[in-house]
């Protein structure tokens, strides 16, 4: 939707995202709650950004989709009767909180604009090193 001059339609991002249309609107529904993204009906109708790219962390996106867990690290019980099992809980349960609070504090840092330059960054490689391989096969040809 970043680099996209008009809205994108459900089907268009489910393929992209190689999933289901109807997934798509489902989230994005939510996020345009937010006030993130912004959808239109009818013949040219479909999803755009609501909000300046530079100004969009991925921190807000995150907390737009309801602020899912970012270490799933589950334990088989709360309240284990197993000591053992107790004492590495209380040992993990510090720890998983502290690197979901640094994951949270960094993608607060990164703003939708930043990682869309690298994403671009990267497809320029990629379509380099594809170039350079097919001009390597070729040869003087």
């Amino acid at each position: 939707m970043e680099r996209s001059d008009e809205p994108m339609t459900s089907e268009r991002l489910a393929k992209v995202a190689e999933t289901n249309a109807v997934v798509v609107r489902r989230i994005l529904a939510g996020v345009r709650d937010a006030g993130i993204v912004r959808s239109s009906k009818g013949h040219r109708g479909g999803w755009s950004l609501a909000r300046d790219p530079k100004d969009l962390s991925l921190l807000a996106i995150h907390e737009a989709l309801g602020a899912p867990p970012t270490v799933v690290l589950g334990f088989r019980r709360e309240e284990p009767d197993c000591l053992v099992e107790a004492a590495v809980n209380d040992s993990l349960r510090a720890s998983i909180k502290a690197a979901e609070s640094l994951l949270l504090e960094r993608l607060g840092e990164l703003t939708l604009a930043v990682l869309a330059t690298r994403v671009r960054r990267r497809a320029r490689a990629r379509r380099g090193k594809r170039a350079r391989a097919i001009e390597n096969a070729c040869g003087d040809v």
